[in-house]
């Protein structure tokens, strides 16, 4: 390679693109060139980050001649071809984990760089982390004695196995999440021990998936690596978070947080060795407090693994052994072994129900695989409605009841493919919502593509547009007052968080759109929603720290806006079959009910669980993101940080209480008085450990 940077393409544009992303614009030796993926929307929202180009047609970009190296990053159903596809293009390749679906897959890969000359590496990230490195050291140079055995954890919940999107490729298929989930195990295991031998494999906890199927959220693999013994636990249920890996010595055990990038207990067999205790926290502290402009133990591992690779390339050197192909195949080995462990090799043999007819839909709904959009679906169903859900795969949630349900894929900020949704729908529900991090891109991203489909609802003559808002918006800072349909927002809400300031912003430009052009417009602002398929770890209630552990805002003493999710959408098909509903905005909030304290009591009480409640101090959590604000503008250079203000803060204790009369009378909406069925369907039939 020359002295320029080698110029690098991506090669997908989902989550997964912009941590690869950002660890090549952090590298010395490399940047990105291109990013490439069938949407051009998503492609260009990424390019724009790095000054990249765009493409949609990966011949297009090879052809270009505008990279040296590319990043697969897609559903790795796609990794083994484009693999392929891109090393006889004459470029190197940096393949995101699961490398591919088999070791047959695996092996094409690989032969096909050593067929071009081009390098080929595999994102085992977690193995570039600091921690690791010393781990490690430590491991080689002996210092840990005979090791007899071996911990390798992954006990973190996935919440899509119980609240979905359920159209996600790693639960398509009951192999997928070992697939997706256990490279990080066993690229651990392979790097310290060399290939290993898959004994035995268990799974437990199942959970049926929203439309059938049933997935486990359990896994336990006995392996052996020449005479070590190694265990590797995988819990995706509601569990405190425990990644990590514990090597048992004659000498001494170490163990490794690798999610917080933390080696913890080293040599703790010889107390006598203190000092070890305390280098270590010295050298983890040191290590966090440099490496802050890395975001976090996951960025840093990001960084230092696409480093790795391309100095690697840039200086004519051998990759590094745990990022290559013959890591690559060892993992692979593994996981085909467990997969062969499964019933039915991993394959899902639930018998397809059968279509009997085509549905007819009259209304269409955005965001209809998220917790609201599932129920909302099935409900319009029960209403004896056909739907239409607007979904970015080909799968849903909704296999059950395909005789009513017609999945549809287009990209939000495509006019003409909104229009085309929105042919022969009478109503259309917009659920869905935008993650940002500035301003600017709530405008672009959550406010552009809400006024986007309003447009399009306008261009296609729809009766209704329903809008999901939230409370959120709303000054709730106090316990004085009251609020009510009728409660307007601030002025000015440039002093909120983000996602209320934006949720705001886009009632205001569709009001605005119903009073100039006429727009079929009504408003629905859920409270806390709770339910079957809901989140334990619910951010209305408080910040968690795992499932067992959360800090609730404020003393939470005060009743909270909970709602039920069947209220909810008993509400809004209200809002669609009540005429003079349009032009008017209803906040779905239940009877008042409970405080975050009675809502944990409750479940203690009913499912045994219970959970570690800290009070929240409103004003040090005001504090301390002040300081993260500061370091965020001045340290890291982050432009458009925005700090909400304290009566932001204290918003989110949902001081404030509501009143709903005016849903009551116009929509004749009543969600339960019911404080025993309340307790019932938000928690003891809710599911919310998964098991």
């Amino acid at each position: 390679m020359s002295g320029k940077p080698i110029r690098v393409g991506l090669v997908g544009a989902g989550y997964i693109a912009r941590w690869h992303g950002d660890a090549i614009k952090a590298s010395t030796d490399a940047r990105v060139a291109a990013v490439c993926d069938v949407s051009a929307g998503a492609a260009g929202e990424l390019a724009a980050v790095y000054g990249a180009a765009v493409y949609t047609s990966l011949d297009e970009m090879i052809a270009a001649g505008i990279c040296d190296a590319v990043h697969i990053l897609t559903p790795p159903h796609l990794h083994k071809d484009l693999a392929i596809q891109c090393l006889q293009g004459g470029l190197h390749c940096f393949v995101e984990k699961p490398f591919a679906l088999s070791l047959e897959e695996t092996k094409a890969i690989t032969a096909a760089a050593q067929e071009s000359g081009k390098h080929v590496g595999v994102g085992h990230n977690f193995l570039g982390l600091p921690a690791y490195d010393r781990l490690k050291s430590t491991f080689d140079a002996g210092g840990l004695g005979k090791v007899a055995s071996a911990d390798f954890n992954w006990n973190f919940p996935l919440a899509p196995l119980r609240s979905g999107p359920f159209g996600l490729w790693m639960l398509q298929e009951p192999k997928n999440l070992l697939l997706e989930l256990s490279p990080h195990l066993f690229a651990f295991a392979i790097d310290l021990f060399g290939p290993v031998e898959i004994l035995h494999l268990d799974m437990g906890k199942p959970v049926e998936l929203s439309g059938g199927g049933t997935r486990h959220q359990s896994f336990r693999i006995l392996a052996r690596a020449g005479d070590t013994d190694l265990n590797f636990t995988l819990t995706l249920a509601e569990t405190m978070d425990d990644r990590s890996i514990t090597l048992r010595g004659s000498s001494g055990i170490a163990r490794l947080n690798y999610a917080a990038d933390i080696v913890l207990n080293p040599l703790v067999y010889q107390l006598s060795q203190a000092w070890a205790h305390l280098r270590e926290g010295s050298v983890n502290f040191a290590r966090h407090v440099a490496s802050l402009n890395r975001n976090s133990a996951y960025g840093v591992s990001f960084a230092r693994t696409v480093e790795n690779f391309y100095h690697a390339l840039a200086n004519g050197l051998d990759i590094d052994p745990k990022y290559s192909a013959a890591a690559a195949e060892n993992v692979m080995q593994a996981i085909e072994r467990s997969i062969q462990m499964m019933p039915d090799q991993g394959r899902d043999t639930t018998p397809a129900k059968p279509a009997r007819r085509t549905p007819e839909p009259s209304v269409l709904v955005i965001g209809g695989t998220g917790f609201i959009g599932r129920h909302l679906t099935r409900a319009l169903v029960n209403s004896g409605r056909d739907v239409r859900v607007l979904s970015r795969g080909k799968s849903g949630p909704f296999a059950d009841i395909s005789d009513h349900v017609e999945l549809f894929s287009t990209s939000l900020k495509d006019p003409e493919g909104l229009r085309a949704a929105m042919q022969g729908i009478d109503a259309v529900y917009d659920l869905a919502k935008s993650v940002d991090t500035t301003w600017e891109a709530c405008l672009q991203n959550d406010v552009g593509v809400r006024e986007t489909i309003a447009q399009a609802a306008l261009d296609s003559g729809v009766k209704r547009l329903i809008y999901t808002g939230t409370i959120a918006s709303f000054d709730m800072s106090g316990p004085n007052g009251e609020i009510t349909d009728a409660t307007e927002f601030d002025a000015d809400m440039s002093d909120r968080n983000l996602y209320a300031r934006s949720k705001a912003e886009c009632e205001k430009r569709l009001m605005d759109m119903h009073r100039k052009d006429g727009l079929p417009l009504v408003i629905a602002r859920p409270g806390i929603v709770v339910g079957a398929g809901g989140p334990l770890q619910h951010w209305g209630i408080g910040r968690w720290q795992g499932a067992g552990t959360v800090r609730i805002w404020g003393q939470g003493n005060n009743i909270l806006p909970f709602v039920l999710i069947e209220d909810v959408c008993d509400g809004l098909i209200k809002m669609l079959d009540v005429e003079t509903a349009v032009g008017q905005s209803f906040n779905l909030v239940g009877e008042p009910m409970m405080t975050a304290r009675d809502y944990f009591d409750a479940i203690h009480e009913t499912l045994g669980a219970k959970i570690q409640i800290r009070s929240g101090n409103l004003h040090a959590m005001y504090l301390a993101d002040g300081v993260k604000s500061v370091l965020k503008k001045h340290a890291l250079r982050r432009q458009g940080v925005i700090r909400p203000s304290l009566r932001d803060w204290k918003s989110r204790a949902h001081y404030t209480p509501f009143r709903i009369d005016h849903a009551k009378q116009v929509l004749d909406w009543h969600p339960t008085r019911d404080r025993h069925y309340f307790i019932e369907q938000a928690i003891t039939k809710a599911g919310l450990f998964g098991f």
